[in-house]
């Protein structure tokens, strides 16, 4: 197993006598190499803060908690520090953020931010790091690599520009990709060219890749295995095809009914009422229930369980009471 997660919690320190704000709360994920992994929920379920764990990247004052463990390849990450943290960050695991024209520096070519991508992990002169950086933006799908090379950000489009993101994102070579959001700003059209650049990618290089996203519809037929994130915890966690036939949560049907269909006469999108709480604000018992249709009395006051669905023949697991208690 290429990346292991295990109890996951990211807390934000208050001054007292308000407890730490924890808006993410015990997350588990596996990842092995070559894989794509989604992780999908609406704005505010956790999953950026999630990724940006990965990489030491949580904002101050945040912190990822000591009973936390991240494990890449078999070695402990969550303590490192300095430079042996930098040793992971974008050599091991690199990162892909949500907007491209915040996340490239505007005063700066691309192909200057792509050297010092280039040469931050490794000993390159300027003329091996300029072929090199082509050569990465040709990898991406950039039409014309030399042009694109010695432009800056905002002379190229939205779709090139994320392009460049992902050339500097692969230049370390990183074993793991986290995509946070890549499409979220583009066109369905540049949104399907870029995701299948990604997946042409993986399968060149044997990455895993981590895909973030609020839509189900994205990671449809992209991802192996699908896990949705609610208020800071995993609440369904299966093989992608399974989870499109037959979801288990409650919220992951809310999510499904949510995406537009192609194949079925139009009609109102099924909303679902409410928004996501603030870390504060979570229920007692089942995050979702106070939004949920299909809530028990139990769900107010009581944890759900994570349940096993293999009894269930889907596999994976569902973090509610209703597969907990099928003869109810």
């Amino acid at each position: 197993m290429l990346l292991e997660v295990r109890n996951l919690t990211v807390e934000f320190a208050a001054p007292p006598p308000p407890p730490p704000s924890v808006p993410v709360a015990g997350v588990d994920l596996d990842l092995d190499r070559g894989e794509i992994l989604a992780l999908v929920g609406e704005s505010g379920s956790g999953k950026t803060l999630t990724g940006l764990a990965l990489l030491g990247l949580v904002p101050h004052p945040g912190r990822v908690t000591p009973e936390s463990r991240i494990r890449l390849d078999g070695e402990e990450i969550t303590e490192l520090r300095g430079e042996a943290l930098r040793a992971i960050r974008g050599r091991r695991i690199g990162m892909i953020f949500q907007d491209p024209l915040t996340s490239l520096t505007p005063v700066l070519t691309v192909g200057t931010q792509l050297r010092e991508a280039l040469t931050a992990h490794r000993r390159i002169r300027r003329s091996e790091a300029q072929r090199r950086g082509e050569e990465l933006l040709a990898e991406v799908g950039m039409p014309d690599p030399y042009a694109g090379y010695e432009a800056y950000p905002h002379e190229l489009s939205g779709g090139l520009r994320q392009r460049a993101l992902i050339a500097i994102a692969l230049a370390g070579e990183p074993d793991l990709l986290v995509a946070d959001e890549p499409t979220s700003a583009l066109d369905v059209t540049v949104q399907a060219q870029l995701l299948e650049t990604l997946d042409r990618i993986r399968a060149n290089r044997g990455m895993a890749v981590l895909l973030i996203s609020h839509d189900l519809g994205i990671v449809a037929g992209r991802a192996g295995r699908v896990a949705v994130m609610y208020a800071g915890q995993i609440v369904e966690r299966q093989e992608t095809r399974n989870l499109f036939r037959d979801p288990a949560h409650p919220y992951t049907r809310a999510l499904l009914r949510a995406i537009p269909r192609l194949d079925t006469a139009a009609e109102t999108l099924v909303a679902i009422p409410g928004s996501v709480p603030e870390p504060g604000d979570w229920w007692v018992g089942c995050r979702f229930q106070p939004r949920c249709g299909e809530a028990l009395a139990r769900c107010s006051r009581e944890r759900p369980p994570v349940v096993d669905l293999t009894s269930t023949g889907g596999g994976g697991t569902s973090r509610c009471w209703l597969p907990a208690e099928p003869d109810r």
